[in-house]
Formats: structure tokens, C-alpha cells, sequence
């Protein structure tokens, strides 16, 4: 079984025991969700993944509630990448600064499925062949296996 990326620790806070070439993949995250939050258009099919629609069946009542949340959302997804950014080479983290990376990796996780079509039923051979896409699906493996360290050194005790 691989060494967890992330530990609870005894004292308190979270162990960060990721190598220095992964950090070095990882340090490509913010930037890249900072870009598309700031600058994407929100009809993109990843935006709308980051941002859905409360109300599908209601235009005026989806488009009324963005209005009322999105600024907000926006703010918190915005603190997550800071937070990521800031603690990148940390080697331990608050619960508030690993909860902002869960924040950070499943959004740049969301992002690249959409970009990638992702479905239940995909599988690595589905992307193999173009280098681009066959990198991108080896980052959503990657972030899909820290995510779930993550999440499992959040629910320990």
C-alpha cells in the first residue's frame, strides 16, 4: 500500500509527506484554477460544472440566484488556491489550510473531467495515444488519489 500523502498528527495539524517532484506538479494547480476563476467564460462547461445552476428549470430564478451567491463563491474557491499556494511546500498544514487543498484539488479536479469527458465507464485506454490528454488524465488520477488521502486523514481521529 502506497505512504499516505497526508497524516493527522498526534499534536495536532497535518502531516504533508509529498515529494518534491509531485509539490513540483501540484505547484501547477493554482495558477491554473486562479486563471479560469478569474478569467473564464461563464459559458464553459467547466465553469458551469464549478458554478451550476440552482435552478435548471428556471432561467430568471437561476440567473437571480447566481447573482446572489456567485460573488461569494468565487471569494471562497479565490482563498482555496491562495491558501493551496501558500502552503505548497509546507510540510504541515492547519485543518483549515488541508480543508482549502480538498477545496482546490477537487475543483481542479471537476475541471479537468469535464475537459476530459469523463464518464464512469472511462477508462486510461480512452485517453491514451494524444500526450496532452493522456498528462491530464494521469493529473485527474493524481489528484483523485491525494483527494482521497485527504479526505481519509480529515476523518481520522
Amino acid at each position: 500500500m502506497p505512504i499516505a500523502r497526508v497524516k493527522r498528527l498526534r499534536r495536532g495539524g497535518f502531516a504533508l509527506r509529498i515529494p518534491p517532484p509531485e509539490r513540483d506538479v501540484l505547484a501547477a494547480v493554482p495558477p491554473m484554477l486562479r486563471s479560469l476563476l478569474v478569467g473564464g467564460d461563464a459559458g464553459d462547461p467547466a465553469m458551469r460544472r464549478l458554478f451550476p445552476s440552482a435552478f435548471l428549470d428556471d432561467e430568471a430564478a437561476a440567473a437571480e440566484f447566481d447573482s446572489v451567491v456567485r460573488d461569494d463563491l468565487l471569494e471562497q474557491r479565490l482563498a482555496a488556491v491562495d491558501t493551496m499556494e501558500r502552503t505548497l511546500q509546507a510540510e504541515r498544514l492547519s485543518e483549515d489550510e488541508l480543508v482549502a487543498w480538498l477545496a482546490a484539488v477537487n475543483d481542479l479536479r471537476l475541471v479537468l473531467g469535464v475537459r476530459l469527458a469523463l464518464t464512469e465507464e472511462s477508462t486510461p485506454e480512452d485517453f491514451a495515444g494524444d500526450p496532452e490528454t493522456d498528462r491530464a488524465y494521469g493529473l485527474y488520477g493524481y489528484l483523485s488519489y491525494l483527494e482521497e488521502d485527504v479526505v481519509r486523514a480529515l476523518s481520522s481521529e
